[in-house]
């Protein structure tokens, strides 16, 4: 029910190359608040923006692109795909970083309207530009094992590591979308591999810990963690509290949560994590209070994750008319979550 903020396989999107595409390009007031109203999360207002900056003759291209990224924000991939591809067909002919942005946009549009073959076009062409594309191989893999095509899928994956062996991020990306589509061993077999690799004595005690989290073996998970914590990260304080919930002990994992937060004030996805701790201590108020502290960290990153979990948490506090409304406004920002949908059906009934 809950949104745990978990790391998600990402597309390459939101800004991948802005910079450098918008690297000498004058006159684009227009097009820059539009940007900026999508990173608001105000889809609407952005395509008006595109709309007066093509008004006002700013770059067509760029135009196309950003009124299919919000589209995308508004779920509606048809109308997103009809705009990276016209942004697409106004290439003079040279190949560029901003058609490599649009088509890593175009494919996750593709994939998001579950046209998952199109998108693995897509990333083929990518890669027959750019074969040194690691993204590209991850989310064609992503989209190879959507279209059942475990063994191609694969094959993306191992290049993936044989690129980079100690990218310990890639590697669990690639463990979690293997888990999620039921490949859970394989995944298990990765891991394994990394730590048995000649060059583990290599690996610091936060990757260890975080692997063998992963693989359920909590105790090295531990002892690997809290070596960890001493260098003051704060993921290894949330894996380190995680795999204490992974084991039923929410106290300790609260307390490592809150001993993190005594020295650091800023992250919200430990605020987060806490509330969801407290949360499972069936301690609600407490639990809101933690999401609540998060949302007003500036720029959190999260406010999708947090803004669901206040509503649950009002939900369990028998807040039902509150939860309601915040629901509402919810869906309006996140047209496209399943979960939230069926929490309204839930809500009506209350």
């Amino acid at each position: 029910m809950f949104m745990r903020g978990r790391k998600r396989i990402s597309v390459a999107v939101a800004g991948l190359l802005l910079a450098s595409v918008l690297a000498g390009c004058g006159g684009q007031e227009k097009i820059d608040n539009g940007m900026q109203l999508i990173r608001e999360l105000d889809y609407d207002g952005a395509l008006q923006q595109f709309e007066e900056a093509q008004s006002a003759g700013e770059n067509a291209r760029l135009i196309a692109r950003g009124q299919g990224i919000a589209y995308m924000g508004l779920t509606e991939y048809e109308q997103a795909i009809a705009c990276f591809q016209e942004s697409l067909s106004g290439s003079d002919g040279w190949v560029q970083d901003i058609d490599f942005d649009v088509n890593y946009y175009l494919a996750a549009a593709y994939t998001k309207n579950g046209q998952y073959q199109e998108a693995k076009e897509v990333y083929d062409a990518i890669l027959a530009l750019r074969p040194g594309q690691e993204d590209a191989y991850l989310l064609r893999g992503n989209v190879l094992l959507a279209l059942a095509d475990y063994d191609h899928a694969k094959n993306d994956f191992d290049h993936v590591i044989a690129m980079d062996t100690r990218n310990y991020d890639r590697l669990l990306d690639i463990y979690q979308v293997l888990e999620a589509y039921g490949y859970r061993e394989v995944g298990l077999e990765y891991l394994q591999r990394a730590l048995d690799a000649s060059d583990s004595s290599k690996m610091d005690s936060y990757d260890k810990g975080r692997i063998y989290y992963y693989m359920g073996d909590y105790q090295k998970a531990y002892i690997a963690l809290e070596e960890a914590k001493e260098k003051g990260g704060a993921q290894s304080y949330l894996y380190l509290g995680k795999a204490y919930e992974a084991t039923g002990d929410y106290n300790y994992a609260s307390s490592v949560y809150n001993n993190y937060i005594s020295k650091d004030t800023t992250n919200a996805e430990v605020y987060n994590q806490l509330g969801l701790c407290e949360m499972a201590k069936q301690d609600y108020a407490r639990a809101l209070e933690a999401f609540q502290t998060a949302m007003q960290i500036e720029n959190n990153g999260m406010m999708q994750t947090l803004s669901f979990n206040e509503i649950v948490a009002y939900e369990y506090l028998g807040e039902y008319q509150r939860a309601s409304v915040l629901l509402s406004n919810y869906l309006k920002a996140y047209p496209d979550d399943e979960k939230a949908k069926r929490e309204q059906i839930f809500l009506s009934t209350r």
